[in-house]
């Protein structure tokens, strides 16, 4: 019998059902005694979101400062596992605030210590730079990474910032405006994740997770957008700056910065960000061989 331990935030839901999901074939094998952690905070974040709260928690989450927990179960914290399945949601381009808390937590170092560990994220398109500050509170913690499974909204990126935007401020999932698409990661493609939960359950079985991220990938467990890659590169940079400069303000201040975040957030998603995609493919061709490189790295778990 071997013990696995399923960890994920979720408030929407969507995170819970990728979690699940993925993890059926290890639930329905007689081999496995699969744990879930649902990670809380003592202060909830809302759901639908607020206005001021959801841009109230940029800095923070950018800057992946932690914010108190509750305790984890004493049943998981007195279980030996043999693999992790960590999932998680992205906020303003780094791990949400409740993973980014718990991987910081002393729960966590006594749970990851040389555990294998793959990582399943949920998120809206842009996740690789979140993905390696993931890789290096895994690392802080003596996690061993193993896999890598990246689930996205599949439809085009302003659309997808329309359809988020609602679901996260309404909290129905629905077609806006009876037009746009539904928000998330496609049912289609949650229903689907099964599949990755059946190559990584023989893995587990075979205690051999050396080729289970190439496995993965040729299940269509990563998809790298180069142009992504450079915007996401290019945010955090600009984040880096906003976030420190509105982290350092008084209550008043704060308020009226991350207002003026807000209004410059707006223009750059409608405005900077289709240049930058024209600039992308006009020089794609002189790039080649470094976006192929880069979509090898991403794909992987070193």
């Amino acid at each position: 019998m071997k013990n696995v331990l399923v960890i994920y935030y979720s408030q929407s839901g969507q995170l819970e059902s990728i979690a699940r999901n993925v993890a059926k074939p290890l639930l329905d094998s007689d081999e496995m005694n699969v744990l879930f952690h649902e990670i809380k905070l003592e202060k909830p974040f809302p759901f639908p979101w607020k206005n001021e709260e959801f841009f109230g928690a940029f800095p923070e989450s950018f800057l992946q400062i932690p914010s108190q927990l509750k305790p984890v179960s004493s049943e998981i914290l007195n279980t030996k596992f043999d693999l992790i399945l960590l999932n998680y949601q992205v906020w303003y381009l780094s791990p949400s605030i409740p993973i980014n808390s718990f991987l910081k937590s002393p729960e966590a170092k006594i749970l990851l210590n040389n555990i294998p560990v793959v990582t399943i994220s949920g998120s809206r398109n842009m996740w690789i730079m979140a993905h390696e500050k993931i890789k290096a509170l895994l690392k802080q913690n003596n996690a061993q990474l193993k896999g890598n499974i990246a689930l996205v909204d599949r439809v085009g990126n302003l659309i997808s910032v329309i359809t988020i935007v609602e679901w996260m401020f309404s909290g129905v999932k629905k077609k806006y405006l009876g037009l746009f698409p539904l928000p998330g990661v496609s049912e289609k493609d949650i229903q689907e994740s099964s599949k990755f939960g059946n190559v990584i359950l023989s893995s587990l079985q075979e205690n051999n997770f050396g080729q289970l991220q190439p496995q993965l990938v040729a299940i269509d467990a990563v998809r790298i957008s180069s142009y992504l890659v450079t915007v996401d590169r290019t945010a955090n940079k600009i984040f880096q700056k906003w976030s420190n400069f509105i982290i350092k303000k008084e209550a008043e201040s704060r308020k009226f910065w991350l207002k003026f975040f807000k209004v410059y957030l707006l223009l750059a998603i409608w405005l900077i960000s289709p240049i930058v995609y024209i600039l992308h493919v006009l020089t794609y061709p002189f790039k080649i061989k470094k976006v192929k490189k880069e979509i090898q790295y991403f794909q992987g778990v070193q």
